[in-house]
This record gives structure tokens, sequence and C-alpha cells, in this order.
């Protein structure tokens, strides 16, 4: 029988690569944008109306990580995780075989509703596995794959363009390997260290469910009130909401920015919409290990660090700087700022208030009001663009920015600062 820690070491990085492969199936709509627009231009599929059927998307991803995450809390992560990588194999061959705004509005809705189910069933095996002392790191460490599977998705599938393949063909490829994995996951993921005959993990004594016991499960009314009635959970989901809107209009904006602005061909700017990722890799590492160690949990305070620069880069972006080095900087800069805080969010911090217990409903609601800002901001940007130019875009995102960071502010004064002298780290 293999030990406790080999199945923990293997679960997580079944979670990390099956996340990846998440992405293969989410990054492909933003790389095949450009050739989308230039195959159904005359159709009426431009800039707006692939914003809109992005943002229908998003809204059926963040009303789906409401309901998979009470699922995920009720059923377990398993098998909310690896259903989640079925059903979007099927939408991304569904969008690949359409030619028109309906099909591509079904599929893209299909597709984000399901892979709602990946994030907080990856959140919820992560909370049984490890104790709540490494929460960021180890968050840090799994929140690398969305950024990885967004790198090798777009480096991988914007080569598969130069090679010639056409936008159908990126799909099927992507679907193709996303099932692969799916198995992989089927068998190196385990629910918790319970199933296995282990001991269970620590929780946190700040949690907002007190984890009293391993077995009973707290009712959903119990978990609703809980989280909201506290001004810290409260915070969290406007802060969310600030920086999915961000993280969102970058994801999937960035490409054809770069196409339409850096002079960049359909492919190149889709790899080199990559080093926004890459970047963000490296705050994601960063931040996660001062949040445990050097800040000893108090991860608000990166987030306000985060905010402030970002919004004078994003102002510096609306000024419609031309050239193909300084969109590049920039974009690269806002991954750097974004990433790394953005990825407590729906990780460490939704685990560190909601526990074994409640840690995939925290995570539902969390990225479900996220995705609300994201949905807003992936229309607005685009609708803003198609009309006004790159520039008015950048202005919205850089208020919102501003905001997030006077939110950040009063959570950190009113929440961490009290709480500081409490050696729970």
């Amino acid at each position: 029988m293999q030990s406790s820690r080999f199945w923990q070491t293997t679960t997580a990085v079944g979670l990390f690569i099956g996340y990846s492969g998440y992405y293969l199936c989410r990054s492909n709509l933003a790389v095949a944008t450009p050739l989308i627009i230039q195959e159904f231009g005359d159709q009426g599929i431009d800039k707006e109306m692939m914003g809109k059927i992005a943002s229908a998307g998003v809204i059926a991803y963040a009303i789906g990580k409401v309901i998979n995450g009470l699922i995920g809390d009720a059923i377990g992560g398993k098998r909310v995780f690896l259903l989640g990588m079925i059903a979007s194999v099927l939408a991304t061959i569904l969008f690949g075989l359409g030619g028109g705004v309906l099909v591509f509005f079904v599929a893209v809705i299909f597709n984000r509703a399901v892979q709602s189910m990946g994030w907080g069933g990856l959140v919820k095996i992560t909370a049984h596995w490890f104790s709540y002392r490494n929460y960021g790191k180890v968050m840090g460490l799994l929140s690398l794959s969305y950024l990885f599977g967004d790198i090798v998705a777009k480096l991988w599938l914007g080569q598969l363009i130069r090679w010639g393949l056409t936008w159908q063909e990126l799909f099927f490829v992507a679907g193709g390997t996303l099932f692969l994995i799916a198995l992989f996951c089927l068998w190196a993921v385990k629910n918790d260290p319970e199933s296995m005959g282990f001991d269970a993990s620590e929780v946190n004594p700040n949690s907002l469910l007190k984890d009293d016991s391993n077995e009973k499960k707290a009712s959903l009314g119990e978990i609703l009130r809980t989280y909201f009635s506290s001004l810290s959970f409260i915070l969290l989901l406007i802060m969310s909401f600030g920086l999915t809107a961000i993280r969102e209009a970058f994801n999937f904006w960035l490409p054809t920015y770069l196409f339409e602005v850096a002079d960049l061909s359909e492919g190149a700017a889709s790899q080199f919409s990559s080093l926004y990722p890459v970047f963000g890799m490296i705050s994601i590492l960063a931040a996660g290990f001062l949040s445990d160690s050097a800040l000893r949990g108090k991860r608000s305070i990166l987030i306000l660090l985060g905010c402030v620069p970002m919004t004078f880069v994003l102002i510096l972006m609306a000024a419609d700087l031309k050239g193909q080095i300084v969109p590049l900087i920039l974009s690269s800069l806002i991954g750097l700022l974004l990433l790394g805080p953005y990825s407590f969010l729906a990780g460490a911090m939704s685990m560190d208030l909601g526990g074994r217990k409640g840690s995939a409903t925290a995570v539902g609601l969390v990225d479900g009001v996220g995705y609300l800002g994201g949905t807003l901001s992936v229309w607005l940007t685009g609708r803003l663009a198609q009309y006004n130019g790159w520039n008015s875009a950048f202005w919205v995102l850089a208020v919102i920015t501003a905001l997030t960071a006077i939110a950040a502010g009063i959570f950190y004064w009113t929440q961490e600062r009290q709480k500081e002298e409490m050696q729970v780290y």
C-alpha cells in the first residue's frame, strides 16, 4: 500500500494536469477569434458579437460556479472535477462542428457551464488533502495550472495556426487532448485521505464554518447564513468582482488587441499573448509563499499592492501607445500585478473562510460573483474597442482596478489587521 504522502502528491499532480487541460478547451476560443471574425465578418460576427458570445459564456460560468460549488460540497470534488472535463470535450466538439451565431452561442454557454465544475472540485479536494498552514503555498502551485494550461494552449494552438490548421481543427485537437487527460485523472486524483485509510488534514481554526466533526456536513442554509452575515466574505466577493473583470478582459481580448495594435499576425499574437500568463506564474508563486510566510495569512495586503500600480499601468495602456514592444511590456506587467493577488480569492482565501465543510461553496460564490464582473468586462471591452477604440476600454478597466484596491484596503483594516497578534500561523 502506498503512503499518504504518495497519494497526496499524486492527487496534486493530477489536479494540476487536469485543470491545465481544462484550458485547452477554454483558451482555444480566444486564439481562434481573429480567424472566426475573418471568416464570418460578413455575417455580422465582429468584435462586438464575439464579445457577446464570450460574455454569455461567462454568465453561464458564473451561474455554474455557484451551483457546482454546492454540488461539490454535497457529492465530492473528484466527481465534479471529472464530469466537467468530459462534458467540456463534448461542448468543444460541438463548437468545432458549428458555423453560425446560434451554434456558437449554445456551444460556448454549454462549455463554460460545465467548465465551472473544475476549480470548485480542485479546491474541495485540496482542502481535504492539505493542512490550512500550507494553503497559500499549495494553492499558489495549483493556481499555476490555469496559467500553464493557458500558455500551452496559446503557444500550441498558435503554432497549429501557423502550420495552416483551420479554427475548426483547433477545437478538435483541444477536445481530444482533454479527453486523454481525463483518463489520467480518473486514476491519479483521490477524493480525500480518509477514503484511502489516512488521517484527515488540519483545518483552519478561523474558518467561518467550524469543523468539529469530519463526518457531519453543514447544511446549505447554515453555510449561506454564515457567509452572507460575514463582512469578510462580502468584501471578498467585491474584490473577486473587480479582479475577475480585469482577468477575463485580458484573457479573452489580449490576442485580438496585440493583433490590431502591435501589428502581429494571428499566430504571433496568440503566442506573444502567452507572456501575460508567464509573468502571472511568477506572480502566483511569489504571492503564495509570501502570504503564508512573511505576511502570515494577511493576503489582502498583496491584493492592495497589486491593484495600485496596476491602475497606473492600465492608464498607460489607455494612452494608445503604438509599436510592438510597449503593448507586450504593459500587458506582461498586468499579468505580474494581477494574477498572484487574483489567485487568492477563489483559492487560499476561500479555503481559509470555508474550511473542509464549505470550501467548494465558498469558491462557487466567490467565483460566481467574480465572473459576473467578467461578463460585464468582456462585453464592454469588446463594445468599447469596436466603437471607441482600445483606449476607452482600458480607462474603464483602470477605474475598476482602483475601486478593487479600496475594497482590499478595507478588508485589511477591518479584518486582517485585527488578527495580527493571533498566532494561528
